[in-house]
């Protein structure tokens, strides 16, 4: 689990024998200084830092969880299976919907192609959610999102970081990973839709090519709900994306709810003011649910 702080960022691990191993280090000035202030500009360093550090607290995870075994899993295979992971999402959620959607050009405009191309990738996404969730190991990853989520709406709540207490909080938090990519997804549907219609390998570079300036507006809408949530339209707008959250989080045990309050506590206790910054569970993947969550501030 992995938490991060104003100043630090915190990767939580059970070990094999029980214990809770924590591993704390300070965020570097990419992370935490003026530029992850600018509008536009922050979104795109948050999706850096999430992928950095999501990587590196894998790689401690797995090492920790390892150490029993005396096996070690190395850098290079790690950022190798991220690199195919990245090489596989492209061809799942950009090449596929185009290489349907280039049977039905013949019979409609290009505003109807691009159009039908964002939906089919939404429907894409989806299905791939309901299919993880068929996984069990899937769904205890999803649990310790759960976890994440349950930890930092008790906190945001003002509530003490205790096993009995964090128990009783949802699972749902509106600047979740999961929303994020939903909005990126509807986003691209309307930006996609006046590209026109080129050949398709330009078509998949334009859409690469935007998506960078795609997740900044998307981040910058996350934090603007997430800011104005007592509003009766915005808590409407929100509807879809907490809904989607039923299929990235399941009910953690109290094992796991202890992994999360251990990462948190340990980032809260490095900030001189207990302000809780973006966690990246970019995920797409995110979050990373079970090493980092999403798009907490």
């Amino acid at each position: 689990m992995m938490m991060r702080g104003r100043k630090s960022v915190a990767v939580a691990v059970r070990r094999p024998d029980g214990e809770i191993a924590v591993q704390r280090e300070p965020l570097s000035s990419l992370f935490s200084g003026r530029l992850r202030e600018i509008p536009l500009v922050r979104g795109p360093i948050v999706l850096v830092e999430t992928l950095f550090l999501g990587v590196r607290a894998l790689f401690y995870s797995a090492s920790v969880s390892l150490e029993e075994e005396e096996q070690t899993v190395s850098p290079a295979m790690l950022w190798g299976i991220v690199a195919l992971g990245f090489i596989l999402a492209l061809g799942l959620f950009l090449a596929l919907p185009l290489l349907i959607v280039h049977f039905i050009d013949p019979y409609v405009s290009s505003t109807v192609s691009n159009v039908a191309d964002g939906v089919i990738r939404l429907v894409i996404f989806i299905i791939y959610l309901k299919a993880m969730n068929l996984m069990p190991d899937i769904r205890r990853v999803w649990a310790y999102h759960g976890a994440e989520h349950k930890t930092i709406n008790a906190y945001e709540a003002g509530e003490e970081l205790e096993v009995d207490r964090v128990r009783l909080y949802g699972t749902a938090h509106t600047r979740c990973g999961t929303g994020f990519i939903l909005i990126v997804l509807v986003i691209a549907i309307v930006a996609h839709a006046f590209l026109g219609r080129p050949p398709m390998w330009i078509r998949f570079l334009e859409r690469l090519a935007i998506l960078p300036v795609i997740g900044a507006v998307s981040y910058e809408l996350i934090r603007f709900t997430a800011s104005h949530v007592k509003n009766k339209l915005v808590r409407v707008a929100l509807i879809p994306g907490l809904a989607l959250q039923s299929m990235t989080t399941q009910e953690p045990d109290d094992s796991q709810l202890e992994v999360a309050i251990s990462a948190l506590k340990r980032v809260l206790a490095d900030d001189a003011e207990p302000v809780l910054e973006p966690a990246e569970e970019t995920g797409p993947v995110a979050g990373m649910a079970g090493g980092a969550g999403g798009i907490h501030q």
